[in-house]
């Protein structure tokens, strides 16, 4: 394990101690309607990343040439157009959320836990009893396969068996092989939700995000029903993309903010306070985006 994959693990801890350090039983009912609250990462989830912004995400370089070849137009595409967020991106978007227990009729015992996000309506089932993972030939999900357990006050849910998806809304792909680990726990009327994904694909390092709720008992989910549209008419067979080293939008966020590209690239080292330090002082550079 690397000094930054350390680093990152013994933080994820210790947030998850410091916040486990409550009465249990403030922190043992998850179930509720629970309203989020955007103003944390606010830009990231309402209107987005720009397109090339990778600063300070353990990626390498195979994922960072699928996102320099991404093209926003993909979206309009009518197999596009209704697919859900990924359960390991859908609490960062318009997520109100709702949380519900399973019961046993029998045993009176938890046998799952279900939640229901307001974007595309996914609902997902995290399994209480004890059962494990399928194997690896089986199908993959949007929403995967997961199972959960009570770690102190958190409940730990590990979910494998993912569709391919992305990390962000810039291209910046995550594949079907990764594992996401999350932490759920409750101080007084917020939930938070940690995540911890492992991609061997194109992950250098866990990628670790939070979200938070708040709880709201009157809140109201409403349907969402989706339908899709030729919005875009095209060639039969034509799907928006870039090839490598032809995207003309990459370098536009490094030089609007005068940025140094090195580190709107992205990669585990743009995260951290020395590589801060290392680039203190360098301007963008035109035109070496995309050459890696």
């Amino acid at each position: 394990m690397t000094d930054i994959r350390l680093r990152i693990a013994r933080g994820a801890l210790a947030a998850v101690l410091t916040l486990l350090a409550t009465p249990a039983l403030a922190q043992f009912d998850v179930d509720g309607m629970w309203g989020q609250r955007r103003h944390e990462d606010q830009p990231e989830r309402g209107p987005g990343p720009d397109v090339g912004d990778y600063a300070g995400l353990p990626i390498n370089d195979a994922t960072r040439m699928r996102a320099d070849s991404w093209d926003a137009s993909l979206l309009t595409m009518p197999e596009h157009q209704c697919k859900p967020h990924p359960a390991d991106y859908s609490p960062r978007g318009p997520a109100n959320l709702r949380i519900w227990k399973e019961i046993d009729r029998d045993t009176q015992q938890v046998v799952a836990y279900r939640t229901h996000i307001s974007w595309q309506a996914p609902e997902r089932t995290i399994w209480m009893d004890g059962r494990p993972h399928p194997p690896e030939f089986a199908a993959h999900t949007w929403q995967g396969f997961s199972t959960g357990s009570w770690e102190g006050g958190a409940l730990k849910v590990v979910t494998t068996h993912l569709k391919a998806a992305f990390i962000r809304r810039n291209g910046l792909a995550r594949s079907d092989l990764a594992t996401m680990t999350e932490y759920w726990y409750r101080r007084g009327n917020v939930l938070t939700h940690l995540l911890m994904l492992q991609d061997p694909v194109y992950l250098t390092e866990p990628f670790v995000r939070t979200t938070n709720w708040e709880l709201e008992p009157d809140l109201e989910l409403e349907p969402y029903p989706c339908g899709y549209v030729v919005e875009v008419v095209r060639a039969r067979g034509e799907v928006p993309h870039h090839l490598p080293g032809t995207n003309p939008f990459l370098e536009e966020y490094a030089t609007r903010h005068n940025l140094p590209l090195e580190g709107v690239r992205g990669g585990a080292e743009t995260a951290l306070p020395e590589f801060m330090r290392r680039i203190e002082g360098q301007a963008a550079r035109p035109g070496t985006a995309g050459q890696q």
